[in-house]
């Protein structure tokens, strides 16, 4: 069973043509090395809950939206393999972030019920 690395973070929405750019790039650069799929994917229904939820989780301010990404690879070694060979590509080296880093949410999963 494959592996995923999932994400979840907050991007000012007048910075969207410029994160598209990036993930464009990094997806290619994913794809290239060993990842399966590569998908970004752009809030459209999701509420802000009392509680939790996906824009409180990234503490999304009204001038962004969320974006929900994952990477799924043939395995945790096989991620590993590949993480390492991005960050190790010159051309992932971005000077300048779109979003705060520090408010992404980033974690690996070990899927358990899979279908088609």
């Amino acid at each position: 069973m494959a592996y995923v690395d999932g994400f979840v973070l907050a991007v000012p929405k007048d910075k969207m043509d410029e994160y598209r750019k990036i993930t464009e790039l990094a997806g290619s650069v994913w794809m290239e090395h060993g990842a399966l799929t590569y998908v970004e994917a752009v809030a459209d229904d999701v509420p802000y809950g009392e509680l939790t939820s996906f824009p409180r989780a990234v503490q999304a301010k009204d001038d962004e939206v969320v974006i929900f990404s994952w990477i799924t690879y043939e395995s945790r070694e096989k991620r590993d393999e590949v993480n390492a060979k991005v960050m190790a590509d010159p051309r992932m080296a971005q000077p300048d972030c779109p979003f705060d880093p520090k408010r992404m949410i980033v974690g690996g999963f070990k899927p358990f019920t899979q279908l088609p």
